[in-house]
């Protein structure tokens, strides 16, 4: 193996590493207290959102751009703007959000449903298609009527995957280490 790959490989464990741990207390954090979860990522998104939206001002400059100046003009405004009202208004963003979070379950399950009607006879189980529409329409239907438990809801799912992959990311970050030591 190269040297430089070796030492690529190096950091690499150690990051892995490193970025599994923030996940874990990132996890645990959003587990203890998931309103603070909530108002956080959505500051957090806001603050990604503001800066990808000022860098995309500065990338306007460049003489060779992936895609068209109209669309990057777009996507600046979009971000500054988005970036801005989560940070100003972090409740007022995650609750439309959420809204909308509500009406694509209830839309998907619609179309689970028509779809599960649709393939009765071409394939078995798909009343597992159609209860999966029903449980995507009952949990939009719940996040509309109940929207702080919603956010709640969503901030724990968010610190139990933040969790696993922290997991995950450590025992790779282990195992890349222990391979770049056995070269």
């Amino acid at each position: 193996m190269s040297s430089i790959l070796h030492r690529g490989v190096s950091r690499t464990g150690w990051l892995l590493v490193f970025y599994g741990v923030i996940s874990i207390l990132f996890g645990i954090s959003a587990l203890v207290w998931p309103g603070g979860t909530v108002i956080a990522l959505t500051w957090a998104f806001g603050v990604m959102a503001l800066a990808e939206g000022i860098i995309s001002v500065f990338a306007l400059f460049n003489r060779h751009l992936a895609m068209s100046r109209g669309w990057l003009i777009v996507y600046a405004i979009a971000s500054i703007v988005f970036g801005l009202l989560a940070i100003w208004h972090p409740l007022a963003v995650v609750n439309v959000l959420l809204l909308f979070l509500a009406a694509w379950l209830i839309v998907a399950g619609i179309y689970r449903i028509v779809f599960a009607i649709r393939v009765r006879k071409e394939i078995t189980g798909e009343w597992m298609i159609a209860l999966s529409g029903v449980l995507a329409i009952l949990l939009g239907g719940l996040f509309a009527a109940y929207p702080v438990a919603g956010l709640l809801t969503v901030a724990i799912w968010i610190g139990v995957a933040a969790l696993v992959y922290g997991v995950l990311q450590v025992i790779a970050g282990i195992r890349v280490h222990k391979w770049k030591r056995a070269l």
